[in-house]
């Protein structure tokens, strides 16, 4: 009996196309990170330069998470219509197009339009890119791989904090827009040559010419080739939204949400002002750029760590155990102002908060069944997203204001706290 394609992916080991389909999705979440990072390397110089306060900047930062939720809801769902790999090569246009043409924005509101643009395609790159990788991982190397391409975000960030701590203060915030957005116009040809197309969905669409198509892919892969297109390979998702609130999931879900909705919140508070925050301690600019690079840094070593542990302590406990110490971190940071130990701690939040946060994506993908697995996980991180929003431009409110950046620290503390809580309680007998 012919062996079906998840057999064969399954039952042999990696191939040079998984391992460069792996690779060039990595590379696309580096990209991600740096367009969603440059914007806070970038925030001082463009606070100085318009005259704009931290309410402002709080706007433009919500923007962009804004548009990330849309892309990540609405265009990446796309991707089982016209393809992964066509939808990677729509989000990386969408994003190199838009950040490039940032570099020549004159006023608030085209900065925020085209950093909601932007957001757009970041969010349907992180959701093509891991769909992708999920796709062409055998299941034993499954989280591992989908981990691994979810690291290259921070790797982008730390990228582009050690770029724009030389660049910005020499040449301006504007070149850095320019070198993300080429940079995302260079990858292009390198999605298009070397990305191969999801096997699933050319055996869910069935295109003309499929199984030729199929086959090519198989070869490359060095398994056999299909005889013929299976009759059904992938059910289409018709799933309503409300099978996630029926009886056996409605607590899951919520506690999910809940818990996706504030570590999204307290983590793009940090991603989009700490280079802000730090500033105002007395760190010169490039410094506080620095700072940043130095919280995503910490964030690569996080997101590997936190799988490694997950495997042997189980994701509910490493999930509240990263999240727990996070909020004592953030709640004792007032100590650390002034030492020496400054940069480190934030390196440890990094660590902490997005192996965390990025474990609350491999919980969602436990959680839900095959059939709607994706609607599931879909709709937690839009949910989350919500609490991306909100987190920035709350936190220009209670900077504007006044309140000091150990305040800061010490009020976004509490949903991470809770978060982690709500975590290790999670009601799903799919989770240890």
């Amino acid at each position: 009996m012919q062996k079906t394609t998840k057999e064969l992916i399954d039952g042999q080991a990696l191939s040079k196309l998984q391992y460069t389909t792996f690779f060039v999705c990595f590379v696309m979440n580096i990209l991600d990170g740096m367009d969603v990072m440059v914007i806070s390397y970038c925030a001082s110089a463009i606070a100085s330069s318009w005259q704009v306060g931290p309410e402002e900047l709080g706007m433009v930062f919500s923007s962009g998470l804004a548009g990330m939720m849309i892309g990540a809801m609405f265009l990446a769902p796309f991707a089982d219509h016209i393809g992964r790999k066509r939808m990677i090569l729509i989000s990386a246009f969408l994003m190199g197009a838009s950040v490039l043409m940032t570099a020549w924005s004159q006023t608030i509101t085209q900065l925020i339009f085209l950093r909601f643009l932007s957001g757009i395609g970041i969010g349907s790159m992180l959701a093509s890119t891991a769909t992708l990788t999920a796709e062409y991982a055998p299941d034993r190397k499954k989280d591992f791989w989908v981990s691994f391409v979810l690291s290259g975000y921070p790797v982008g960030a730390v990228i582009t904090g050690m770029v724009s701590a030389n660049v910005v203060p020499e040449y301006g915030w504007a070149v850095m827009f320019i070198l993300a957005g080429l940079a995302s116009f260079i990858c292009l040809p390198l999605i298009y040559f070397l990305l191969a197309e999801s096997i699933y969905y050319y055996l869910k669409k069935q295109p003309k010419g499929a199984l030729h198509l199929v086959n090519k892919i198989l070869g490359r892969m060095e398994h056999v080739a299909l005889d013929s297109l299976p009759e059904i390979e992938l059910k289409s998702s018709g799933i309503p939204v409300n099978k996630l609130l029926n009886k056996e999931y409605s607590m899951p879900t919520l506690q999910l949400w809940t818990a996706l909705f504030m570590a999204f919140g307290c983590l793009y508070f940090l991603l989009s002002w700490i280079p802000k925050l730090t500033e105002a301690t007395g760190l010169s600019m490039s410094l506080a750029i620095y700072a940043g690079t130095v919280f995503n840094m910490g964030a690569f070593f996080g997101i590997i760590s936190q799988g490694y542990i997950s495997s042997r302590m189980g994701i509910k406990r490493t999930v509240a155990l990263f999240l727990g110490i996070t909020g004592i971190l953030m709640a004792t940071f007032k100590m650390f102002i002034g030492s020496n130990t400054l940069l480190f701690v934030i390196g440890l939040l990094g660590f902490t908060l997005q192996g965390g946060f990025v474990g609350l994506y491999v919980v969602a993908a436990r959680i839900y069944p095959t059939e709607f697995r994706t609607t599931g996980l879909g709709w937690a991180i839009g949910v989350g997203r919500l609490g991306g929003v909100i987190g920035p431009a709350l936190g220009g409110v209670l900077i504007g204001i006044g309140l000091s950046m150990a305040e800061n620290f010490m009020i976004f503390s509490i949903p991470v706290i809770l978060a982690g809580l709500i975590t290790f309680y999670l009601a799903s007998t799919k989770l240890s």
